[in-house]
């Protein structure tokens, strides 16, 4: 981003699911190009937009529908729409990595450059979301991208959770805006158990730097949601908070445990 330029809207993107790519990918795009064209730089699509949530069972075929990183149909195809827009994508699709299997999201810049992978670290594991059956842990670490509007890190459902935080908490902690886009809709999928069926909860929205909610959508209807945010005015509030100034990690080392517990350093 230029010098001076530190103006930057991002859009959330809420919509139903069929079980058909294609489908899914034309809805995907015709809300892109309404982000777009309500001046939208960076566009969330949600998780695993392709297709069913299918992780309600635990089926072999299934894993037919991972695919490889590189040359990945989605990918290629969002790519030439970012370039065509203009716009910063972040793509979420179901990864085949050799033997191994991840949730992953590519990081697809302005100009249609794939600027890289993050995959997934926390992996749930209950009724009606059963991924550890088809998702390694992801080994990527998270990541930050430099895109042509500014850095974005990405992180993927249960990892909202960690450490120790939420959506909106991450967003007053670190002093950055904050998007999220979640499905709506009922899906059925066929399990070893019968059919199983989840009716999802959207409620997409865009926190600012405090946590505050600035746009959200509903638990039911199709939505596009846009914010601007002035980063160099994001910035000067998160240095004069002092969240950073005032952090403690020689604290924090417990939080490297999994019981609590003091560590002997």
């Amino acid at each position: 981003m230029e010098k001076g330029n530190r103006q930057v809207v991002v859009s959330a993107l809420q919509f139903a699911c069929t079980d058909d790519v294609p489908t899914n990918l034309a809805t995907a795009e015709r809300l892109v190009r309404a982000a777009h064209a309500k001046g939208a730089n960076i566009i969330l699509i949600q998780e695993l937009f392709e297709g069913y949530y299918f992780c309600q069972a635990q089926r072999e075929d299934f894993f037919r529908r991972a695919k490889p990183y590189n040359d990945h149909p989605t990918i290629k195809r969002m790519q030439g729409l970012a370039k065509e827009l203009g716009v910063v994508l972040p793509v979420s699709f179901f990864e085949e990595a050799n033997s191994a299997h991840y949730n992953s999201v590519a990081i697809i810049d302005a100009d249609g450059t794939d600027l890289g992978l993050y995959r997934k670290s926390h992996i749930p594991d209950g009724p009606g979301y059963q991924e550890k059956f088809y998702f390694n842990p992801g080994d990527t670490g998270f990541k930050v991208f430099q895109t042509k509007f500014g850095k974005i890190g990405v992180a993927i459902c249960w990892d909202q959770w960690f450490p120790e935080r939420v959506m909106q908490g991450h967003a007053g902690a670190n002093v950055v805006p904050l998007v999220a886009s979640n499905r709506i809709g009922k899906e059925i999928i066929e399990t070893e158990h019968g059919k199983s069926q989840i009716t999802f909860y959207g409620n997409s929205f865009i926190a600012g730097p405090t946590g505050e909610i600035v746009a959200a959508a509903n638990d039911k209807d199709e939505a596009v949601l846009i914010a601007q945010f002035d980063l160099d005015k994001i910035k000067s509030k998160r240095s004069c908070w002092g969240v950073f100034r005032d952090r403690r990690p020689d604290l924090y080392k417990v939080l490297l445990t999994s019981d609590g517990s003091k560590t002997s350093s």
